[in-house]
């Protein structure tokens, strides 16, 4: 079984303050993207959502081959259609994951989302634009997809439990089918073989119909070699912040203000301190200590809480919304809500039923060590705030799953890194809210994850779909990658959450910029050959490489995966001889002549030959040669991560500049 790439509770774009997507003079070339259909794996659809609204939407292209499917509520009115110009298509797949689960119920069977996850990854990839959006006023502005006028399609393969094999290939082939320009998958699992993963099968054959594929990378940073969904021909996104956040201030009687982070709607009663104590003092007698440190239902004695601000610790089994309702009903007046040692420095804005300040590890500790160190501790919590420009942005998340590949590690992974913190987009309105009563619907909320990041992504995508839809799925991707950015806002290097410079197994080629990506200059380009060869050259057999293309193919006699056509390079093991690795680009600009400036990993020389490429005309190719070798001794101290050392290409004509990460590993 697959899972949804949401962190611990769910993740979730964009509104105008999230200030990632592309200009309004791209989309206008773009015309917004509405000859794009994108497609999306996920949990389905509500389509009520006005981000699915097809108002001033043109008649759906001729291209689209699933005229008529919209599996929505079907046992319901089979005559009442929910699609329209704008959502052209939903179709659901369960019959995997009742092999599994048993038996859904005649009620399931629809592509109606009522989870929200689906809602929000597809509204963040091809949402309309919506005015005066908010999550209970916080965050206002326009919604809007990363392609607004793209069509979309819903193809609902993961339930309560998770996302089956079987449904999510059933999922893959319906959306080749119906003709889908681009999909986004925001899903994945664990693996060690490319040819019993789900996706990496299903996205293979995507590949090969011309469908780009946007994958991603998974919620298990920030530990090394935990990336998924790995497969060179995926574009694999990390997440990470905006220069917008959601913000609750805590004021602890000491004078120590303390920035959390909250959604929450309520204010306290009055503008002073209020009682402070922890939820262990405050528990009743008879709960154990560990019960009640969560704030776990039933843990919180009234008689000790009546008045207070009560501290909880975020509880990665229950939830945090049990939280905030067991320190409402006990009479808390608010929560000071402090992240777990797994969390780190992420953490995310929820909504909740009282004044609540979500606040990280280091700065939850240090509340409880105010506690424990005053007579009668006190504290303030100001009112949720919209905040930006925030800078530092962005930021590596956390959470952000971190390369290298355990699969294929001559491939860089993670590829690109997206907004993927607190992100707002649709919701389900079948589902109530975190820390909103059960009878509270809202049609737009904020989740933080890789699969918020994803469907930034392949909203772009769909807009260089449109722009240059002769361009391959491997050019497409080289062309955000080779013009993505290693600085933030501040113009320094991207950082992580620990304040220490991320490395390209956080970031991949850099943060998305959408602007520079439309013109590119060269590009990096692959075929379905070429993944077929890597294969071969990572000794797969014939029949192992049958059962992932579907037709015969015989491995070349040789082949070095050195040489495969990546926008990256990596080179494993290096040791005291040269290694020559050759790469091919292709010139999509105006005639030019680039000029290659180098830099070199540490203990590392590197040249590049030739020095300069001259392009005469549009889809001329040149090759070229990089010849590594290592400079140091062993004796040497050369900073590293695990062995790993970072440099890069840079041809540039001085209007473009294409960036080539180098990671290379000492043997």
């Amino acid at each position: 079984m697959h899972q949804l790439h949401t962190t611990r509770s769910w993740e979730f774009l964009g509104l105008e303050g999230n200030r990632i997507l592309p200009k309004y003079s791209i989309w206008e070339k773009a015309r917004y993207g509405d000859d794009t259909i994108i497609g999306n794996l996920d949990t389905g659809v509500w389509p009520e959502s006005q981000s699915f609204s097809d108002q001033g939407m043109s008649p759906i292209p001729s291209k689209w081959r699933g005229n008529g499917i919209c599996q929505i509520d079907n046992f319901i009115d089979s005559n009442k259609t929910y699609c329209n110009r704008k959502l052209i298509g939903a179709r659901f797949f369960y019959k995997g994951y009742e092999a599994y689960a048993g038996k859904l119920g005649a009620l399931f069977y629809t592509a109606r989302d009522t989870i929200g996850h689906g809602s929000h990854t597809l509204s963040t990839a091809g949402g309309n634009f919506v005015q005066g959006v908010s999550v209970l006023g916080n965050g206002n502005g326009t919604a809007k997809g990363g392609s607004p006028k793209a069509r979309v399609a819903a193809y609902k393969v993961c339930w309560l439990l998770g996302c089956n094999d079987a449904d999510i290939l059933a999922g893959f082939e319906a959306a080749i089918s119906d003709g889908v320009d681009v999909l986004s998958v925001s899903l994945g699992g664990k693996t060690k073989n490319l040819f019993t993963d789900s996706v990496a099968i299903g996205s293979f054959h995507a590949v090969a119909n011309s469908i780009v594929v946007v994958s991603s990378a998974g919620n298990d940073g920030p530990y090394f070699g935990t990336v998924v969904n790995t497969a060179p021909w995926l574009f694999t996104v990390a997440a990470s912040t905006i220069d917008r956040d959601f913000t609750s201030y805590v004021k602890l009687g000491d004078n120590t203000y303390i920035k959390g982070t909250s959604l929450s709607s309520k204010d306290l009663p009055s503008r002073e301190f209020y009682p402070l104590i922890s939820a262990k003092e405050a528990k009743h007698f008879y709960v154990i200590s560990r019960e009640a440190k969560f704030c776990r239902h039933g843990t919180l004695d009234v008689e000790k809480v009546m008045g207070k601000i009560v501290v909880c610790l975020e509880d990665e089994l229950f939830g945090i919304a049990n939280a905030g309702e067991e320190a409402s009903s006990a009479g808390a007046v608010g929560m000071i809500l402090a992240s777990d040692y797994k969390s780190f420095y992420d953490f995310t804005a929820y909504p909740h039923v009282l004044p609540t300040s979500h606040v990280n590890y280091s700065d939850g500790q240090y509340i409880y060590s105010y506690i424990q160190s005053e007579n009668n501790p006190v504290a303030y919590i100001t009112k949720a705030i919209t905040e930006f420009p925030i800078i530092p942005a962005p930021v590596i998340a956390s959470f952000s799953s971190r390369g290298p590949s355990t699969i294929l590690p001559s491939i860089l992974k993670p590829d690109i890194t997206a907004p993927g913190v607190n992100i707002i987009a649709a919701y389900s309105e079948a589902t109530s809210v975190f820390g909103i009563e059960s009878n509270n619907r809202i049609p737009y909320n904020s989740f933080s994850g890789t699969s918020m990041s994803c469907p930034h992504v392949s909203g772009i995508v769909g807009l260089l779909k449109t722009l240059h839809p002769e361009w391959s799925p491997a050019a497409i991707k080289s062309a955000i990658m080779t013009t993505a950015s290693k600085t933030d806002n501040s113009k320094r290097p991207i950082k992580d959450r620990f304040y220490e410079n991320a490395t390209p197994f956080a970031y991949g080629s850099g943060h998305i910029q959408p602007d520079l990506a439309i013109d590119p200059g060269l590009i990096y380009d692959l075929n379905v050959v070429d993944y077929l060869n890597l294969l071969c050259g990572y000794n797969q057999s014939h029949k192992q490489i049958k059962a992932i293309y579907n037709k015969p193919f015989i491995c070349p006699k040789s082949y070095n995966v050195l040489d495969f056509n990546y926008p990256t390079i990596t080179i494993l093991d290096l040791e005291d001889k040269t290694v020559n690795v050759s790469r091919t680009v292709t010139n999509v600009g105006r005639p030019s002549t680039y000029i290659m400036q180098s830099k070199a990993p540490d203990g590392v020389s590197v040249v590049v030959e030739p020095s300069y490429l001259s392009f005469k005309k549009v889809g001329e190719k040149k090759s070229f040669k990089v010849i590594v070798m290592k400079t140091m001794d062993n004796g040497d101290d050369v900073s590293t991560t695990l062995d790993y050392v970072f440099g890069e290409l840079l041809w540039t004509n001085g209007n473009h500049r294409v960036r080539s990460t180098i990671a290379v590993k000492f043997k």
